[in-house]
């Protein structure tokens, strides 16, 4: 497999780029930054693709945000909500038709390179309030970008029905640095240990038995 991963420095995409080396994967990892309040994930992305020696690429568009309006990860004047996932305030974080949009630059410089798929890190925990992250949206984006040019490129989802504690517990076995993964949608110096994914970030830990590397504010 020669993939593309759309890589925020997250969790979750961070287990995914291990889980992909883990199987021999020729990865390139695309980051992108569309303007979102918590800034502080590209330079995530950075240190951890120096880590593992993996060529990284920060797409700049800032200027996405203005056209991505309404939610509270791109415009600061939206308060971020706090509490679990599972609250109906947290739908202020969905940014308009973002892993589409993502997904499909990461595809054409895929296709670019002539690599075969597309790889994202959509979780089972992201379907309640994120509409792009459903296996729904992600198999009919796959047979898209199976049309999208001659030469056949695809998208890889292999956590779509997994858990973030079943994440962290993978990402315990391949030894992932967790402390250098950046969750928060805050965009402080530590993460905020309240907003949704910190707060989800904390119950994962948790549920696994694991001592939490994260430094929160509070």
């Amino acid at each position: 497999m020669k993939a593309v991963v759309l890589f925020s420095g997250g969790l979750d995409s961070t287990v995914l780029t291990y889980h992909l080396l883990h199987e021999n994967a020729e990865l390139k990892l695309l980051s992108i930054d569309y303007g979102q309040r918590h800034q502080k994930e590209l330079s995530a992305s950075t240190q951890i693709a120096v880590s593992l020696g993996l060529p990284h690429t920060i797409l700049k568009l800032p200027m996405l945000a203005e056209l991505l309006g309404g939610s509270a990860l791109t415009d600061t004047s939206i308060s971020l909500p706090e509490g679990h996932y599972a609250e109906e305030s947290m739908k202020a974080t969905v940014v308009p038709n973002r892993n589409m949009i993502l997904l499909s630059l990461a595809a054409g410089h895929a296709i670019s390179l002539q690599f075969n798929t597309v790889a994202y890190a959509a979780h089972a925990g992201d379907h309640t309030i994120y509409p792009d992250c459903r296996p729904e949206f992600a198999d009919a984006l796959d047979r898209t970008l199976k049309l999208a040019d001659w030469s056949e490129i695809t998208l890889h989802r292999p956590f779509v029905k997994w858990s973030k504690e079943d994440l962290v517990r993978r990402g315990k076995e391949l030894a992932v640095p967790f402390e250098k993964t950046w969750s928060c949608y805050a965009g402080g110096e530590f993460h905020c240990g309240k907003c949704g994914t910190c707060v989800e970030r904390k119950e994962a830990f948790e549920l696994v038995g694991l001592l939490d590397p994260t430094e929160y504010k509070e």
